[in-house]
């Protein structure tokens, strides 16, 4: 900022700085160089009247000189324009009504120049409401003049001035002098400032072009990001889901104590594996925007009790007391709102109170804090006594791919990312985080959010129809056509099948699954998504497109590995049923397995 000038200062240059605009540098300049040429008429137009004995009119000039001279000093050592405007303009308004009324008593040349100065003078400077009051102010009482004049109905005591030849030749040449000055200097201004808006107008071209290519190759850079992180979910998740199956079934197959234990290890660590992954594809997907929140019904209660469920073994095993304590006001409450979102954000905060807590206590308390007008606010606290954080860490701990300290990562292990997870997803819905904290000492992670109640007083609960036993769909001849080209997948699939007691058909792309379906008779059909000749979408789109009605509307469910956002629209535009994510759960594929098998 520019340091304000003394009051000795007697320079533009030191009243003029760049938080004007270039409009009020040209009304500071008009001022400046207009009152030093006001000054130096009015000290010539006072020689002048002394020189001629006029005593009224020298007395009138050394009072205006000595006014200008003032205000000259005031502009340069307070740049206020605004009131040095007004002061000029009342000077100029008072002086011409005198000579006008009282000492001239006639309308001349010079009053007329002195209305037309006020009215440049006051546009230009103080804009059209002022410019019209001074404008006014100046017509109205010398037309009243002229009116009376005109009547022969004006007279005063007052014997009027005569003006000498020299004064008025002086007045006049010195208000042409102004008015041409105040045009010419607001041209110029003007023409500057048409100047400024083109060249600014070309650079924010310039600027918009250059921000287009930048949105551009973020947009590439973002679909890239996308795409890459869909192909290496896409890698790592298909192996996964060959480690994490073959565990799944030497699991069911009563293994040792020795090799329980060694097969516990081995799924404990792919499904850790499995974790990280979903945490960063997550992540990716909440800061792209593409999170949308559900409002079905849910039953909090219930909710709670199987988010926490696997969480009291974990603590357990870590020899630590969990608590879970839901208010017995919400059992009878059926909510709206989207109970996987609360899962993620619930899973992650218990889960870390679990990580960074060695021993003492876990507390997951939810509590009611009222119903009004059919909205319920409810309360989470998420409560350890773990290692606590430090003050000027709280900040850090929601920042994706960090951690409190460095020894912590490499001590409790982690992506740094549940915590920031959790963060976005309740600022997306408006909610606020709070945190207290001591180290060694533990924490407590809190928030409210608010639910639509139903008027339910109970959740009617899906009656899952019981998995029937898979021998019995084998004796009514359950056929599933599997189209899968990962060797090592499809070796998975026929020994999980054959624990069903099913033998499934495969199909190792998606042209050969079409000619399976329309000569062979299945009842479900299991599609990967990504096969050579043909890829899972168009395969399904095929089959929907058969003449036969059975063929046609056969139960399709997209298998997939993928993390696109919109994996999900596309599965279900391209006509199949339903899909299930690799590593797929095997219960829960054979819920969806029987499930659209009945329905039909």
């Amino acid at each position: 900022m520019k340091k304000k000038p003394n009051f000795f200062n007697i320079f533009l240059r030191n009243i003029l700085s760049p938080e004007q605009s270039m409009l009020d540098e040209a009304r500071i300049r008009l001022l400046y160089y207009g009152l030093f040429l006001a000054a130096v008429a009015l000290a010539a137009l006072t020689i002048n009247v002394f020189l001629q004995h006029q005593v009224v009119f020298t007395s009138i000039a050394c009072i205006l000189l000595i006014c200008v001279v003032l205000l000259f000093k005031y502009l340069t050592w307070i740049p206020n324009w605004r009131f040095i405007s007004h002061t000029l303009l009342i000077l100029a308004l008072v002086v011409n009504l005198l000579d006008v009324f009282i000492i001239i008593q006639n309308v001349d040349i010079i009053s007329i120049q002195v209305i037309i100065l006020s009215v440049l003078f006051s546009f230009y400077m103080l804009g059209q409401r002022w410019g019209l009051f001074y404008s006014l102010a100046n017509l109205i009482p010398v037309l009243a003049f002229m009116v009376f004049e005109y009547g022969n109905s004006y007279f005063i005591s007052f014997k009027p001035e005569k003006v000498d030849q020299s004064t008025i030749i002086i007045s006049i040449l010195a208000n042409f002098i102004m008015i041409i000055y105040i045009h010419s200097h607001f041209y110029n201004a003007f023409i500057n400032n048409i100047r400024k808006l083109n060249e600014t107008s070309q650079e924010q071209g310039r600027l918009n072009a250059a921000y287009q290519v930048s949105i551009e190759k973020a947009e590439k850079s973002s679909h890239a990001k996308s795409e890459f992180l869909s192909t290496m979910s896409h890698e790592i998740r298909t192996p996964l889901n060959a480690v994490i199956g073959m565990t799944n079934l030497m699991l069911m197959s009563n293994p040792r104590a020795d090799q329980l234990d060694n097969l516990d290890i081995l799924k404990f660590s792919a499904n850790n594996l499995l974790s990280i992954v979903n945490d960063v594809l997550d992540f990716n997907k909440i800061e792209s925007g593409k999170v949308e929140f559900e409002k079905i019904k849910f039953n909090l209660v219930e909710l709670m009790g199987n988010i926490c469920g696997g969480q009291i073994i974990k603590a357990e095993e870590k020899g630590l007391k969990f608590y879970l304590d839901v208010d017995n006001r919400l059992k009878s409450k059926v909510l709206f709102g989207d109970p996987t979102r609360i899962t993620q954000i619930i899973f992650n905060l218990v889960s870390n109170a679990i990580k960074f807590t060695q021993q003492g206590n876990i507390w997951v308390r939810v509590t009611s804090l009222g119903d009004r007008h059919n909205t319920l606010t409810v309360n989470f606290t998420v409560k350890d006594t773990g290692i606590g954080i430090a003050e000027d860490n709280m900040e850090a701990i929601f920042e994706p791919f960090t951690q409190e300290s460095i020894t912590t990562t490499r001590q409790y292990g982690g992506t740094g990312l549940g915590l920031a997870i959790v963060k976005r997803l309740l600022e997306l819905q408006n909610i606020q985080m709070h945190v207290t904290s001591k180290v060694g000492a533990g924490s407590e992670f809190s928030f409210n959010m608010e639910f639509p109640v139903s008027t339910e007083k109970t959740v009617e609960a899906a009656v899952a129809q019981p998995a029937q036993d898979a021998a019995g769909y084998v004796n009514a001849g359950l056929q599933i056509l599997i189209a899968e080209d990962n060797p090592v997948n499809v070796m998975l699939m026929k020994k999980l099948f054959s624990k069903w007691g099913i033998v499934p058909t495969f199909a190792d792309n998606g042209e050969h699954a079409i000619e399976l379906v329309q000569y062979g008779n299945f009842n479900i059909v299991l599609m990967d998504l990504q096969m050579p000749v043909m890829n899972g979408f168009d395969a399904a789109i095929e089959i929907r497109k058969m003449p036969d009605p059975k063929k046609a509307n056969i139960p399709i469910i997209a298998l997939t590995a993928s993390a696109l956002f919109d994996i999900k629209e596309k599965v279900y535009d391209s006509g199949m049923n339903d899909y299930v994510s690799k590593p797929f759960k095997p219960d829960e594929l054979k819920e969806k397995i029987f499930s659209l098998v009945e329905a039909v």
